[in-house]
């Protein structure tokens, strides 16, 4: 069964999760995956629904968007789109 075999996480793994560089401001993600930044909003995705985000400030209208360590992409407000990067763990040719 499942539950014998299941252990909760400890606060430690638990934090983990949720921790961002102190370096990044914290934004949460709305439960339909959009963030709002500047009264205007953005579609990320679902999955990261409820998650905190690291938004920093690049250059002038351009944000660069974070979960946990991982740099996700850039938002430029005028086109309000989340543009990504490379994928860290696609193929390597």
């Amino acid at each position: 069964m499942p539950a014998e075999v299941y252990t909760p996480a400890s606060a430690a793994m638990a934090a983990a999760r949720t921790c961002l560089s102190v370096s990044r401001p914290r934004h949460s993600c709305h439960n339909c995956g959009r963030i709002c930044l500047h009264r205007k909003k953005i579609n990320l995705s679902t999955v990261f629904a409820g998650q905190a985000l690291g938004i920093k400030e690049v250059e002038e209208g351009i944000w660069l968007v974070s979960f946990m360590e991982l740099d996700l992409g850039y938002i430029d407000l005028e086109e309000k789109t989340l543009q990504p990067l490379d994928n860290p763990f696609g193929p390597k040719v």
